[in-house]
């Protein structure tokens, strides 16, 4: 008998509806799968003949053959232990028609039938829902995560056993409700603040401007300075994220297997620092079939590399098209998927390999040669993407024991939401006007049209900009870079157009 059971596959973040499709006949003992599985595929037929076993069920002695269509299709990972499960029980005529097909299921199953949480929920439940398989039975631990889909009737089950009742009807699993709300009320980001931060008045002020444009950002200086307390202080001051942002970054948190139970839903801005001896597909992400690296795990959020000449060449330039178009395309030769990337650089650095090259109190060892091959590291086309770059002094005894208190996160918070909503209403009144234009949300991600169109600047702007472009050599991308970081500016302080005191501390920055 042949009976076919739905679940989904996933493409990158999107997939499709697969359908498992199993043939119980007579026959010598055999259990094949077909259909392009991978690896953990094909062990499956193990875990499910044991958990079949242990839940007592009936494992047929007969020949069974598994084809997961379409077959043209990677299928990767355990989750389809438990669609293969039911499609068995469902072929031995111990499930009739109507008991299971009008779910989709997804699900791993341990050696005693009880079912293990999966990665990519969400992005699978969202492809089950799309393609109007609203009911869908998952492991127990991945019911909230599930339950964020609009529209999906999510029914948790802990075992087989369990499950096989309920479609029986011997017993009950109501679908899950996620109180989604008073989650994301208690689930309140606890991000070091600003006012543990001394001195440093133009770094504080560099990353107030970035976060209010979404700004990439360079810090360089001596060790000790305080680039990465500023770094890791930056998350505190951006935006809190919307639902539409939280979604999309849980999706990719979810197919890398970061979730767990009882943070189903990524509320708070990824902060990803990863150390410099991260390989380049754990910076990018890759592998045979690719998986999101620290790339996308920022989506959304800041990607913070520290001393980041000392990452390998290959990762640094690979960030290029990223930083440019919010994506990354991964291409090997089982697949090449693209995943979102929109995020904020920031970069930190020593100003030489020793550290101490311009310091105001101790004195640089190296060669100009070692200081040059060590900021050779980073290339022009690299540093050319990045928007304000600044330099972290050391700072002197009498700063470190002010009495004066540093304004807090929350304060310089409002001010870069104030800003924020200023290009959100701007943005909204061109994406109005046009059905085809493309969302923007933030000045960092206008192109050049919308540098044209939104960065007007005074006369005297106009000859400040002309002078410095000629002075400071800037190429083109550096001139819309300039524009981009002064309407940021402009907006802190807002003002309609762009005067010469935007423009000149937008161009400080660049220089």
């Amino acid at each position: 008998m042949i009976a076919i059971v739905k679940s989904t596959a996933l493409h990158g973040l999107d997939g499709q509806i697969v359908e498992v499709e199993v043939d119980v006949s007579n026959g010598l003992p055999c259990f094949d799968i077909v259909g392009l599985p991978d690896a953990s595929v094909r062990e499956s037929k193990d875990r499910v003949r044991a958990a079949i076993k242990n839940s007592g069920l009936e494992f047929p002695v007969k020949r069974i053959t598994v084809n997961l269509a379409p077959a043209d299709l990677k299928k990767e990972g355990p989750i389809y232990d438990l669609p293969i499960a039911v499609g068995i029980l469902a072929a031995t005529e111990q499930l009739t028609p109507e008991q299971y097909e009008r779910f989709a299921y997804l699900g791993e199953l341990s050696l005693n039938g009880s079912l293990r949480s999966i990665a990519g929920t969400l992005p699978n439940v969202l492809v089950a829902v799309g393609a109007s398989m609203d009911e869908i039975i998952v492991p127990t631990e991945n019911a909230a995560e599930a339950a964020l889909v609009e529209g999906a009737a999510v029914f948790p089950a802990g075992s087989l056993a369990e499950l096989t009742g309920f479609l029986r009807g011997e017993n009950d699993i109501a679908p899950y409700a996620l109180d989604l709300a008073g989650y994301i009320s208690s689930a309140a980001a606890d991000w070091p603040d600003f006012t543990d931060v001394k001195g440093q008045h133009i770094a504080r002020r560099s990353l107030e401007v970035a976060a209010a444009g979404s700004h990439n950002l360079l810090m360089f200086g001596s060790p000790g300075s305080g680039k990465t307390m500023l770094a890791r202080r930056l998350p505190g001051i951006l935006p809190d994220m919307t639902f539409c942002e939280s979604i999309e970054t849980t999706k990719i948190y979810s197919l890398a297997g970061l979730l767990t139970p009882d943070t189903p839903l990524v509320t708070r801005r990824p902060f990803r620092a990863p150390h410099h001896t991260a390989s380049t597909i754990g910076i990018v992400g890759g592998g045979r079939i690719p998986r999101p690296g620290e790339i996308s795990l920022a989506h959304h959020g800041v990607l913070f590399l520290d001393e980041m000449p000392e990452f390998q060449k290959n990762a640094l330039e690979a960030l290029r098209q990223p930083l440019e178009d919010g994506i990354i395309t991964i291409s090997r030769a089982a697949a090449s998927l693209t995943y979102p990337a929109n995020l904020m650089l920031v970069g930190a650095l020593n100003p030489c390999p020793c550290g101490y090259l311009g310091d105001s109190l101790r004195e640089c060892t190296c060669t100009p040669y070692q200081v040059q091959r060590y900021i050779s590291r980073l290339s022009g086309p690299l540093l050319d993407r990045i928007d304000i770059c600044i330099e972290v002094p050391r700072l002197p005894y009498e700063e470190i024991n002010s009495s004066e208190k540093p304004e807090s996160s929350a304060s310089i918070k409002k001010r870069v939401e104030t800003a924020r909503k200023r290009q959100r209403e701007r943005f909204m009144a061109e994406t109005q006007k046009s059905a085809h234009a493309k969302t923007t949300s933030c000045n960092a991600q206008m192109k050049p049209k919308e540098v044209r169109r939104h960065c007007k600047m005074t006369k005297d702007a106009r000859d400040l900009f002309h002078s410095a472009f000629k002075k400071l050599a800037l190429s083109a991308r550096s001139h819309d870079k300039i524009l981009k970081v002064s309407r940021t500016i402009a907006d802190l302080d807002g003002a309609e157009l762009i005067n010469e005191t935007h423009l000149a501390e937008a161009i400080q920055y660049r220089s």
